[in-house]
């Protein structure tokens, strides 16, 4: 496998042999900074931990640099922060078990452009060696740039794909926009409710953002019990937390389908559910 820059990162926790790590692989999170695997793809890192024949692998594109800063890391520079991030995402793959984690390093600027090919051909690379039967990436209606631009590479590097060596499903997750307003029977819903130490840990690790000024820890867990109460209001809870996506696959399954007409749609029914409910009542 053979990435663009020299200085992305291939760490394995477990230290086995870098190819038979990824064809290993069941589960693939494809994130735009680090720590956005642990908010948005816990459900493979849940799904995978210590299941002899599932696997989780994270793949983080961008290098880190520009995050925000306070507290202690408010003089880091931005090289400074690029290796303190770098660190945190092997702690959280050692944590979690995972098979691999890959940091492709790739400024954020390089990633919103369309013309730069490189981060799409890394991704093809990176698919093409673990062959992932479920992939997890952004949603496309996450208000963070660089995020809706990692999920339409995302796309872009499967839909380059042979349709036979495809993943069977892509979600489109959480993390700067939640996902409640989908209507309930496009959502697709995440029990989260196991291994909750390991959970909340993974998002803990990232202290150069939680010290820095977000709490990413106690929103991110906020938002998965609230998910879980507020998922039926006619039920008791099923879950104690929940996180939610949207099923990408169709774009994956058929290459003419546009994502913004893809994701237009599922805009309009949400508005057309609303309008339906007030008209009825």
């Amino acid at each position: 496998m053979k990435l663009s820059l020299q200085t992305a990162d291939f760490y394995v926790p477990d230290q086995l042999d870098a190819s038979s790590a990824l064809r290993r692989t069941t589960h693939l999170g494809v994130s735009a900074h680090q720590d956005d695997l642990e908010i948005m793809a816990a459900d493979g890192v849940l799904q995978c931990f210590r299941q002899p024949d599932r696997w989780f692998t994270g793949v983080v594109v961008t290098d880190g640099a520009g995050s925000p800063r306070d507290g202690f890391y408010r003089d880091f520079t931005d090289a400074q922060m690029r290796e303190v991030r770098r660190q945190e995402q092997r702690k959280a793959a050692q944590l979690g078990e995972y098979s691999a984690v890959l940091q492709l390093d790739h400024p954020s600027v390089a990633v919103r452009n369309a013309a730069d090919t490189r981060p799409v051909e890394d991704l093809v690379e990176i698919l093409g060696a673990t062959r992932p039967a479920v992939v997890y990436t952004h949603n496309l209606a996450d208000k963070h740039d660089t995020h809706v631009a990692v999920a339409l590479r995302v796309v872009a590097a499967i839909r380059r794909m042979p349709a036979d060596q495809r993943p069977s499903r892509l979600y489109g997750c959480e993390v700067w926009r939640d996902l409640d307003w989908v209507v309930d029977d496009e959502k697709v819903v995440f029990d989260l409710s196991a291994h909750e130490d390991l959970r909340v840990a993974l998002v803990s690790v990232f202290d150069s953002q939680i010290a820095g000024g977000k709490r990413y820890d106690l929103a991110t867990e906020g938002r998965r019990r609230a998910n879980a109460t507020y998922a039926a209001p006619h039920g008791t809870d099923t879950a104690s937390a929940c996180s939610y996506a949207l099923d990408l696959t169709p774009l994956i399954t058929d290459d003419s389908i546009d994502p913004a007409a893809f994701i237009r749609g599922a805009i309009d029914r949400f508005r057309q559910d609303v309008e339906d409910r007030i008209a009825r009542y």
